[in-house]
């Protein structure tokens, strides 16, 4: 039998109110899936329909502070609804979609935005700007058997006491089962799977020592130092 040259421990996040953790396969991420969001970056949503990358598993951060990262002079916060993928599926329709959800969590996607807007000038990949280690803090992970699948719901972040970011479930240009319906056409889905689906407008600079809290109403509420 083969056997592992070294160990790789898994990266799990904790499920509200159980002993038993959710262990992570992907994380699948969407762009501009909020309008408002989508033109202060400079893009038209009726243009531009919203897209995917990803993050690796690393990049998740489940403690209460979030390490200000190298390569960047310029971090920005995004505020996000994330959907725990329970059930896998290929090619799954959007009436189909729910079904797989295991349950939602809230998410920050730290984001290196000097450095996203080198790769768009360059037309590269944003790897360096979206996939590097502890850039995604989140929450436990709360079951939908008992909160449901949220629709709608004021989603809203703030910095040191401002309000920044502030927007609506509602406000999606891809809902939840959309989401899940498309990505299914192009990846197979699988349990332990993460979607980060998008973030409302008022994203900004963030600074060494500052406390962000957020919260998505229906869900739970994020509290996160960058240290």
């Amino acid at each position: 039998m083969t056997s592992l040259l070294f160990p790789l421990p898994p990266t799990v996040v904790p499920i509200d109110g159980e002993t038993r953790a959710f262990p992570v396969r992907r994380i699948y991420c969407v762009g501009r899936n909020y309008a408002a969001h989508a033109r202060e970056m400079g893009a038209d949503p009726a243009a531009e329909p919203p897209f995917f990358f990803m993050k690796p598993a690393d990049a998740l951060v489940t403690g209460a502070r979030a390490p200000y990262p190298t390569d960047t002079d310029n971090l920005h916060h995004e505020i996000e609804l994330v959907v725990a993928i329970g059930r896998g599926g290929w090619d799954v329709t959007y009436e189909q979609a729910l079904d797989l959800v295991y349950g939602y969590a809230v998410g920050i996607d730290l984001t290196k935005r000097d450095r996203q807007n080198d790769a768009k000038a360059k037309g590269q990949p944003w790897e360096r700007a979206k996939a590097f280690e502890a850039s995604a803090p989140i929450t436990p992970i709360f079951p939908a058997e008992r909160i449901g699948h949220p629709k709608t719901g004021a989603v809203e972040l703030s910095v040191n006491g401002e309000l920044r970011q502030r927007g609506d479930l509602g406000d999606l240009i891809l809902p939840v089962p959309a989401i899940i319906a498309r990505l299914s056409e192009v990846w197979t889905l699988a349990p332990g799977d993460l979607i980060f689906t998008g973030t409302p407008e008022g994203v900004g600079r963030l600074a060494r020592g500052d406390r962000l809290s957020g919260h998505i109403e229906g869900v739970t509420r994020i509290d996160v130092e960058i240290a």
